[in-house]
């Protein structure tokens, strides 16, 4: 197939475009406008590949966008390019509203005009992701169910609210007219490159240089955790095996409160590199004996949604889709790889990963921001 994927070169989509091309035959055309996550050093080695393009383009471009997707002739369309850090939608909403609901709407008529366009043949094959979020469903009590693809929408952020409308527009143009669409809602992720304003890199960041940990409220507050391989697996079976007009959630099975979290990377850091052993800590943290005694409380966000749980029951009976990773091998991975990788995350601290698409280095970014 011809895949065109937007958002490719942010987390959960470098990682994507990563697994189709390590794993399938599959053309991959990556459309990014590279905002201030979109790291194309997330892609390197890749870069060069045969069956890989990129096109830096912004979904908010109604005119370029639909004359891309028309020369670019895909297979199928898998749209994860949206703004995701709650923090930032409270601070700045009006991105939020742009990005993930003007943007899907005009991706939405971008594929509708070259698909009205295909033979019959082609019209059947084709296929519409839209890459959306647990969040949409709002907060769960802990003695409540977990959320099933039935679950009514209950948005809570700018940013998921704006999710929720997405999803809705996705549904609207398979319903009016046909397009067929898919659509997937996920747990919290996790893994390689993901940008340090995410809850698990900022804990691993922090730890090692020797600064507090920041944790919103008590930590109390309950993830499902999916690890970015095993969502990029579950989005390809959507994409080649689901059914058009369906919604699939998936989860990681796997649902922590944030300060066990925090308190399971501090214990495995503990162990992959003692502190004696950190030659990046800082002089006032040699002393102490674990990174969780950096742990440190701090205001809760407003609107912190309590509890998030996926029902991952219709994936894994009609795709056959269940998680790999567990909480113990997926976070001994990703902080295995946030230290054997840190040329990659120390050019994002300075500013300097800009230089791949700006010929010089913009050091703006909100570092140590935190997520959960």
């Amino acid at each position: 197939m011809r895949i065109l994927i937007t958002g490719g070169a942010g987390f959960i989509g470098s990682n994507l475009v990563r697994w189709i091309l390590e794993r399938t035959d599959d053309y991959v055309i990556n459309v990014d406008k590279l905002t201030y996550a979109g790291n194309l050093e997330s892609l390197d080695g890749i870069d060069h590949e045969d069956r890989y393009e990129f096109a830096q383009l912004d979904i908010c471009d109604a005119g370029g966008l639909n004359q891309f997707v028309n020369q670019s002739r895909p297979d199928a369309i898998m749209h994860l390019a949206a703004e995701s850090h709650v923090d930032r939608s409270i601070d700045g909403p009006d991105q939020f509203i742009n990005t993930n609901l003007v943007g899907t709407f005009n991706m939405l008529q971008a594929a509708r005009s070259y698909w009205s366009q295909l033979d019959e043949v082609a019209q059947a094959a084709f296929r519409f992701l839209h890459v959306s979020t647990d969040e949409v469903y709002g907060s769960l009590d802990f003695e409540q169910a977990a959320f099933t693809e039935k679950t009514r929408y209950d948005p809570h952020s700018p940013y998921s609210a704006s999710k929720a409308g997405s999803d809705h527009l996705v549904q609207a143009w398979h319903t009016t007219y046909g397009l067929p669409v898919l659509i997937t809602n996920c747990s919290n992720n996790y893994g390689p490159f993901q940008f340090p304003e995410k809850l698990i890199p900022v804990v691993i960041l922090k730890a090692l240089s020797g600064q507090p940990i920041p944790v919103y409220g008590h930590g109390d507050n309950v993830r499902d955790w999916l690890y970015v391989d095993d969502h990029a697996t579950a989005l390809y079976d959507v994409v080649t095996k689901g059914r058009p007009g369906e919604t699939y959630n998936i989860g990681g099975n796997n649902e922590q409160a944030n300060i066990d979290v925090v308190w399971r990377i501090c214990n495995i850091l503990d162990d992959l590199l003692p502190i004696p052993k950190n030659p990046e800590i800082s002089d006032t943290a040699k002393s102490m004996t674990s990174y969780a005694e950096l742990i440190a409380f701090v205001e809760d966000r407003p609107g912190h949604d309590l509890r998030y749980a996926i029902d991952a029951v219709k994936i894994q009976d009609e795709l056959g889709w269940k998680p790999r990773e567990t909480f113990e091998s997926g976070f001994r991975k990703t902080i295995r790889w946030y230290l054997e990788n840190q040329q990659w995350w120390r050019r994002i601290l300075s500013g300097e990963y800009r230089l791949h698409r700006q010929g010089l280095v913009d050091d703006r970014s909100d570092r140590g921001t935190l997520e959960q």
